[in-house]
């Protein structure tokens, strides 16, 4: 995501990294390229002007003068003023308030209300350890009741169902009660979207704010808008107490303006980031990480985290204890990390929080056949229990029976075989201290210094 905000700004910033001494007119064409990469990402105007001239005013004071390396401060203080703009720190939900706690969803129709409400929902029961129940008070939209009905048994919460003739208020009080007689310690309230903003729409919602007194009241806005979405957040931010914001859609915005422009003109914290369809892509959004991705810099500790969630433990501990003890990386072995893999976004996905990996995931995104770890998966999945365990039976009929039942080609499944094969052999040396001797390859692929550039041989 932001890649060509994060492309310009590298770009531009790269001239000034190296100098030895910063003057108002070198770091003045530099800023100028910032701004053009600014208003180009689509951030609003006045958030360009404030942010430009606040990394001058830095730039040219004294922290940067009595540095021994001027154009890393100069770095840094873009990395600090872009952290100022999109807040400072993360800002989790309030929920220290008596059971249940209600987060009401607001939002234009179409920017994922209703799957941010699912994702929330697994978040908060998954990361939290909340009992959640959702209810739909989008009576315009029965489609919606039914959608939310379909998420809330997809992630595992509760779901008290709601009826198009049902007034929006009705809905609340009723699933307010049933939240506190099931124990529930969150409700989610859906509210109705629209194609744009109108009266009827703002006094409804407003009234449904004033019967839930909602602990969280968050605007759900679709990041591809750019600035509009800023605009949007203000006009309902001036109709309800917004306490924070979901910006859904963030993993298909190259740009990045609503993210940097929304805190500024809203006054409201951006509190969450929709980074897929799936109802786990919803992550708590860390403004020092992500200017530190924008930057080129990665962001290790929220792929730490990840693999921390998402990463089957008891799984990884079985195979490494196998490995250790001289057992066969067979192909049920492979078919665990490539859905490992897979639960922390795929290649692309770990690669782009990586520093410096910034553009190695995009040409991945580019020359990768991204539906070959599903197919990969649909051959392990063809195979027998024995074929899985001893590859090398694989042959003839068999490889013919395995790719008619997985709809793939011969040649796919010889190549997973092949790779298969590389993989065991690496499996091979990191039995005993082969795993140190692993990783110093692994090192040299790396660009120097953990920053932008270098080689990372990709086939």
């Amino acid at each position: 995501m932001f890649e060509s905000l994060s492309d310009r700004l590298s770009q531009s910033l790269r001239s000034i990294t190296g100098k030895a001494r910063l003057t108002e007119e070198n770091i003045q064409d530099t800023l100028r390229e910032v701004r053009m990469a600014l208003l180009e990402a689509d951030v609003a105007l006045p958030v360009v002007k404030d942010f430009v001239e606040a990394v001058k005013q830095r730039a040219l004071g004294q922290e940067v003068m009595k540095s021994l390396s001027p154009g890393q401060a100069f770095l840094r203080i873009v990395q600090a003023e872009l952290e100022a703009v999109m807040g400072s720190a993360n800002e989790g939900l309030n929920l220290a308030v008596q059971p249940p706690a209600v987060i009401l969803m607001a939002g234009l129709q179409g920017a994922g209300k209703t799957t941010s409400v699912a994702k929330l929902a697994r978040l908060l029961k998954e990361r939290e350890k909340k009992s959640v129940t959702v209810v739909s008070a989008d009576v315009y939209r029965p489609a919606a009741i039914k959608q939310l009905e379909t998420l809330a048994t997809e992630v595992g919460v509760d779901f008290f169902p709601s009826q198009p003739d049902q007034k929006p208020v009705d809905i609340a009080v009723a699933a307010i009660n049933h939240a506190r007689i099931r124990f529930s310690d969150v409700l989610i309230i859906d509210t109705a979207g629209r194609l744009a903003v109108d009266e009827a729409m703002m006094a409804e919602i407003a009234e449904l704010h004033r019967v839930a007194k909602p602990a969280e009241t968050l605007f759900v806005v679709d990041a591809m808008t750019g600035q509009d979405a800023a605009t949007t957040a203000k006009a309902f931010g001036e109709a309800l107490p917004l306490t924070g914001v979901i910006l859904t859609k963030v993993d298909a915005d190259s740009r990045g303006g609503a993210a940097l422009s929304v805190r500024t003109i809203t006054g409201k914290p951006i509190k969450f980031l929709g980074v897929g369809e799936k109802t786990q892509a919803l992550d708590p959004f860390h403004p020092d990480r992500l200017a530190s991705r924008i930057l080129g810099m990665g962001d290790v500790l929220s792929l730490i985290e990840e693999a921390e969630q998402k990463v089957d433990k008891e799984k990884a501990e079985r195979l490494a204890r196998k490995v250790k003890k001289g057992g066969r990386f067979d192909l049920e072995d492979f078919r665990d990390q490539l859905q490992q893999m897979n639960n922390m976004g795929g290649i692309t996905g770990m690669l782009d929080k990586l520093p410096g990996m910034g553009n190695v995931a995009q040409m991945a995104q580019q020359n990768l056949d991204m539906k070959m770890f599903a197919r990969m998966e649909a051959m392990i999945n063809s195979m027998t229990p024995r074929e899985r365990r001893n590859p090398d039976l694989i042959v003839g009929s068999r490889k013919r029976r395995i790719t008619q039942g997985s709809g793939t080609q011969v040649q796919d499944l010889n190549r997973l075989l092949k790779q298969h094969k590389q993989m065991q052999k690496m499996m091979k040396k990191m039995k005993g201290g082969g795993m140190e001797k692993m990783m110093r390859g692994l090192g040299g692929m790396m660009p120097p210094g953990g920053g932008s550039g270098g080689g990372f041989p990709f086939r």
